[in-house]
């Protein structure tokens, strides 16, 4: 009996509370750059109409910087940051052997695609027994093609070495021979 009470006596409050806290909430307070309900009667503010060709004229200058600044940054590569000297950006790319390796990598990669690719023509025509030997072609041409690209990367990495070496900064070895004439004091 308790319990039924109790129950009773809860619903009874829910649904005397439900109402107040609906009508509770405030007058949202209109939002700044908005005209109120009384500006909106009596005409509301006055906006600038917009003039269309001002808008396109100043797009047009737009996507025509863009396309400058796209096109310079085709000219001029990739920028390689100077990370404690051990980028060398432009030496790099206008190196005449890594260019040969790199159209070498081309080429060797677009004959493999043609390799591939006719591989997989015949795989899709060919029949069961027929499959295995060219999945077996494809994996030693797979392996093949990792071999080299190993091969290429030594030889450009050799190549970075010998360019590293080439323009190393010497200074230390200067200021050290320049101190081992013999004159006593640089400022006299």
């Amino acid at each position: 009996m308790k319990i039924k009470t109790l129950l009773f006596v809860g619903a009874i409050t829910f649904a005397l509370a439900t109402p107040e806290s609906l009508m509770a909430n405030p007058r949202p307070k209109p939002k700044p750059g908005k005209p109120d309900i009384e500006d909106a009667k009596k005409g509301g503010k006055k906006h600038p109409k917009l003039d269309v060709a001002k808008i396109k004229e100043r797009l047009k200058v737009a996507f025509e910087k863009r396309k400058k600044n796209r096109g310079d940054a085709k000219k001029e590569g990739n920028k390689v940051r100077n990370k404690g000297g051990r980028a060398f950006g432009k030496l790099v790319r206008d190196d005449d052997k890594i260019k040969e390796l790199r159209d070498a990598f081309k080429a060797a990669a677009k004959e493999q695609h043609g390799k591939v690719k006719d591989l997989h023509k015949q795989l899709k025509d060919a029949s069961d027994e027929d499959k295995d030997s060219l999945r077996e072609l494809l994996k030693g041409l797979r392996a093949d093609w990792v071999e080299g690209m190993k091969g290429n990367r030594e030889e450009v990495r050799a190549r970075l070495k010998e360019i590293r070496e080439e323009f190393k900064n010497k200074r230390d070895e200067v200021i050290d021979a320049n101190d081992d004439d013999g004159d006593d004091d640089p400022g006299e």
